[in-house]
């Protein structure tokens, strides 16, 4: 019998192992991304991985914030505002009063409230004619929910270091604060102010006296007193002439918020 050479029996078998590990690999289901694209199959991502590539829900990164709801005589306001590069680019009422006459003055009223809203970018919009209960819901409502965006978007910059603006004072974030009531003939005044860069970007009464002689009083001169604490950057205001008490609460209250706010 002929004998098998050696060195053609280590060929042989080298051979058949290198084929027993092509086989196995065209055997072998592929994992890559891009085979299994193009076979049509598309990976699926983890919900951390499409809310880090949508920029996330924060205030910060323009998502949506939903206020407090305020009751008011006819029923709950609620507001949800959007915010992107600092400004509000969407709002909405996501509770209004409903149902018989209500549905009337929400029809009237929310419309115009959302609109001011983006065009003064601020609560201190102009309340309705014919709605008024509806407008002053809102109204807190929308600072609610502006209150919450300006806190989410401190906490998303911690570790931000003050800016120097043209004049050589440190910037801050907005921060918003409420002074302490001050009692008057007429009613109780409570003061809000917004700081930002160390001077009142928004001044608006959460109270005012209200009621027959009191409420045109009010209306006389809250918003001109919230006009110049914005101008004036302090309580150094001056009193309107026929509402000398409602002023001087205005003062009060205003001076309370700048002490809470550092001056």
């Amino acid at each position: 019998m002929r004998k098998s050479h050696p060195v053609r029996r280590v060929v042989l078998a080298t051979a058949a192992t290198v084929s027993g590990v092509v086989l196995m690999l065209s055997l072998k289901p592929s994992s890559d991304p891009a085979s299994a694209q193009a076979g049509g199959t598309i990976p699926q991502q983890t919900a951390a991985a499409q809310e880090s590539a949508q920029g996330g829900t924060g205030a910060a990164a323009g998502g949506a914030v939903t206020g407090d709801v305020v009751q008011t005589q006819y029923g709950p306001v609620q507001v949800r505002i959007t915010v992107s590069g600092n400004k509000i680019t969407k709002a909405e009422a996501v509770q209004a009063p409903k149902g018989g006459e209500s549905d009337a003055k929400t029809a009237l009223s929310i419309p115009k409230l959302t609109q001011d809203t983006l065009a003064k970018q601020s609560s201190q919009v102009d309340t309705v004619s014919g709605a008024t209960y509806t407008s002053e819901g809102y109204k807190k409502a929308l600072q609610s929910a502006i209150d919450k965006a300006n806190e989410a978007a401190s906490q998303a910059q911690p570790s931000a270091q003050p800016s120097q603006t043209a004049g050589g004072s440190a910037g801050a974030a907005a921060k918003t604060v409420t002074g302490a009531v001050s009692q008057t003939q007429y009613g109780p005044v409570q003061v809000r102010i917004t700081v930002s860069g160390g001077k009142i970007t928004n001044a608006e009464a959460v109270q005012a006296p209200k009621g027959g002689e009191s409420g045109q009083k009010t209306a006389l001169s809250i918003p001109k007193l919230n006009q110049e604490a914005v101008a004036a950057g302090s309580a150094d205001i001056d009193s309107v002439s026929g509402a000398t008490y409602t002023s001087e609460g205005y003062k009060k209250s205003l001076q309370s918020a700048l002490d809470q706010a550092g001056g």
